[in-house]
């Protein structure tokens, strides 16, 4: 794996991709299949498929969607997320296609399923989603399915250190849509040290990423809605994160844009 990434971020509601802003709005993106096909060809190192209304609607995983991705043939590690309730859930994923998976909920409800799952399939595979915010100073966990928050226990903290997941998605989800949204301090108040993050939500310059990445903790920055605001974003960024030990850019002959609309 290389030592710094590029995540494209697809967050997919009612079967469309949307734009999502910090859990409470969403606009219309298109097709996801596009959209991913377009990651894909545009160069970013992992591509993440979080679908957010399975859980909260009580859904398993988007078995389907990940069907028909597994027919495009994508050359991209891809990490799926979205109604993963079970073992057998994620070993079913991963069979159809998931180099990796996003783990949200489980981490509020069943920590011993969460164990199931690093033992099947080992802890490279599992990443655990975590939105945070900031709150008077006091960092704190968002469940998106109640709209609540909580300090961050001493429990998670301590399944953090166990290292039975490889990652965690820090998510700014208060800045998640917003550009230049992405607050910094999260990542230096994260309590656990030795865990490798994934910083996400609000990031859209080039300066901020770079300065993430040059964090020893930081193994790769997300972005989701502003890949698709214009073409080439995935290769300007990598331009500009000359230096790092992230993947040269690539460019395509094909100017798709926004699931496949005209640039």
């Amino acid at each position: 794996m290389l030592k710094k990434r590029l995540v494209g971020v697809v967050t997919i509601k009612n079967g469309w991709a949307v734009q999502s802003f910090g859990y409470q709005r969403y606009l219309p993106l298109g097709k996801p299949l596009c959209v991913i096909e377009n990651l894909d060809r545009w160069g970013v190192d992992e591509i993440l498929v979080q679908v957010i209304d399975r859980s909260i609607d009580g859904q398993g995983p988007d078995f389907d969607l990940l069907e028909r991705i597994g027919k495009q043939g994508l050359e991209t590690p891809l990490i799926y997320g979205g109604g993963i309730r079970t073992e057998s859930d994620g070993v079913r994923l991963v069979q159809m296609g998931a180099d990796r998976l996003l783990i949200d909920t489980l981490l509020h409800q069943n920590l011993i399923e969460v164990d199931r799952l690093a033992n099947k399939l080992g802890a490279q595979a599992l990443i655990a989603s975590l939105p945070m915010s900031l709150n008077d100073g006091n960092l704190t966990w968002h469940d998106y399915r109640s709209n609540s928050d909580k300090v961050v226990s001493t429990e998670l903290e301590q399944y953090l250190r166990s290292g039975v997941l490889s990652e965690a998605l820090l998510v700014d989800w208060r800045g998640e849509g917003l550009a230049s949204r992405f607050t910094n301090d999260l990542v230096d108040e994260f309590p656990v040290k030795n865990t490798p993050l994934i910083a996400f939500g609000g990031l859209s310059n080039a300066d901020q990423m770079r300065e993430l990445l040059a964090k020893t903790n930081v193994t790769a920055v997300a972005v989701g809605n502003f890949l698709n605001y214009r073409e080439h974003a995935v290769q300007k960024y990598k331009s500009a994160l000359n230096g790092l030990p992230v993947r040269l850019p690539t460019f395509s002959t094909v100017n798709t844009l926004m699931a496949g609309a005209d640039v």
